[in-house]
């Protein structure tokens, strides 16, 4: 167990909440964004950035292969994107990952357009994450992949082809939407463009893929989708001038769903009338367990969500998930209070990422006097008396999603104290901070 000068006391809630919390760019826009911007022929300015662990990756992964990410001195979220003048990325190069996910499995696809081979590392905890059929892909594509350690995870040293045509490639992408991404980014430099295909019976985070695919349209990028296979055309590709970036949804979904938990309103301003974000679900999501839901719109034009609870929550019986497995750790910090069982399913993938987080919610939800078990495709929570729930020390697996679940429990659970709160820094800069700010 880690030391407890390492522990974070999340604070409970000493009555109903009325704050408004604004929420930083989203991180899988961003990095989608950095990527195609890298891909262009001038300059593009990102505005509304996320400025996190995984975005400084990203960036440094960008710079490693010739591109410069300029930062604005006045708003670190304002950065400017120059991509190489000739189109070439560096090679002869080492790309560090560190724990993120659109890093270890966007970039190497780039290296594919470098002039020599490209190096990739990472945290030790990602030779765990899956990276095969990416892999595989690239080798179908022509790239020769040496590893250094277990085949088809990091590390491992990609030399490109001599030239990048393209074609057909099939993998099996059932591990994680992110697979499919990661080419699909790259594509439209491929000489004769790319048809990709899933072979595998499930693919998760349908959403993702849809919103890569969305993307890359608004980079000029003729890409279509029919059943399991994915066509992209070889062309330029250039964003828009100046981007701005959505807020993170599914990063809301802790601060929305502290209405329910505490009772009482939490806002979030600048919500999307329409967004390709799988955490645009959650207003739905709140409103079945039970919160009244709304959208208020200023005189300016800026949407505000509005969530409202009483502390009633609903259990959702069986229910689907896998539009939106990425906020499985918020929504079952909400259900551990519910009053009936829920089956989130459809989320085995979540298995894969930065821990297996079935497994570790299984085990923290059950450290807090909780009841839970995993299923083949997902996750059972019973419903428990909540005075059976007690604090605990709990873990957080160098996972951010796991570190917002405990504060989320934190909030109706005396005692809970949070191993390595600061991994939250991946995607939210200062959530200790938001919190905090949240329930003063």
């Amino acid at each position: 167990m880690t030391a407890s000068t390492d522990l974070w006391r999340a604070p409970k809630a000493a009555a109903p909440l009325n704050a408004t919390v604004t929420i930083p760019g989203s991180k899988s826009l961003s990095n989608r964004y950095l990527i195609l911007a890298a891909m262009g022929s001038r300059p593009v300015t990102l505005i509304g950035l996320l400025r996190s662990r995984d975005t400084e990756l990203m960036m440094g992964a960008l710079e490693s292969l010739g591109v410069e990410c300029r930062i604005d001195e006045h708003e670190e979220t304002t950065v400017t994107v120059v991509p190489p003048a000739d189109g070439v990325f560096k090679g002869n190069s080492s790309v560090f990952c560190g724990l993120a996910g659109t890093v270890m499995r966007f970039v190497p696809a780039l290296a594919l357009y470098a002039d020599g081979p490209v190096r990739f590392d990472g945290d030790e905890q990602a030779y765990q994450r899956p990276m095969a059929p990416l892999l595989e892909g690239l080798e179908q594509l022509g790239a020769r992949i040496d590893y250094e350690g277990e085949r088809g995870r990091l590390p491992f040293t990609l030399t490109p082809p001599e030239h990048a045509d393209g074609g057909a490639v099939a993998i099996d992408s059932s591990g994680s939407s992110q697979f499919i991404s990661g080419l699909l980014l790259a594509a439209p430099k491929l000489a004769s463009g790319l048809t990709l295909t899933h072979t595998g019976e499930h693919l998760p985070s349908l959403p993702h893929i849809r919103m890569t695919m969305a993307d890359l349209s608004s980079a000029g990028v003729d890409v279509s989708m029919d059943g399991h296979t994915w066509t992209v055309r070889h062309g330029a590709v250039q964003l828009p001038e100046q981007v701005v970036v959505e807020p993170d949804l599914s990063n809301a979904a802790p601060f929305l769903g502290a209405a329910l938990i505490a009772g009482g309103t939490v806002r979030v301003p600048n919500w999307p009338e329409t967004t390709t974000q799988p955490g645009g679900l959650l207003p739905g999501y709140l409103e079945r367990m039970g919160a009244d839901v709304s959208v208020d719109v200023a005189d300016n034009g800026v949407r505000t969500l509005v969530v409202t609870s009483d502390g009633t929550i609903h259990g959702l019986g069986e229910f689907d998930l896998s539009a939106a497995g990425e906020i499985a750790p918020s929504l079952a910090a909400i259900l551990v209070f519910a009053d009936a069982p829920t089956s989130l399913v459809g989320i085995g993938h979540l298995r894969g990422h930065e821990t297996n987080r079935l497994e570790a919610l299984v085990t923290e939800i059950e450290r807090v006097g909780g009841s839970a078990h995993e299923l083949p495709d997902g996750l059972h929570i019973d419903a428990v008396p909540t005075d059976s729930l007690h604090g605990a020390v709990m873990e957080t697996y160098a996972d951010h999603r796991m570190a917002t679940f405990a504060a989320m429990l934190g909030l109706r659970i005396d005692g809970i104290d949070v191993v390595n709160v600061a991994t939250t820094r991946k995607t939210i800069p200062d959530f200790v901070g938001l919190w905090t700010s949240m329930l003063a």
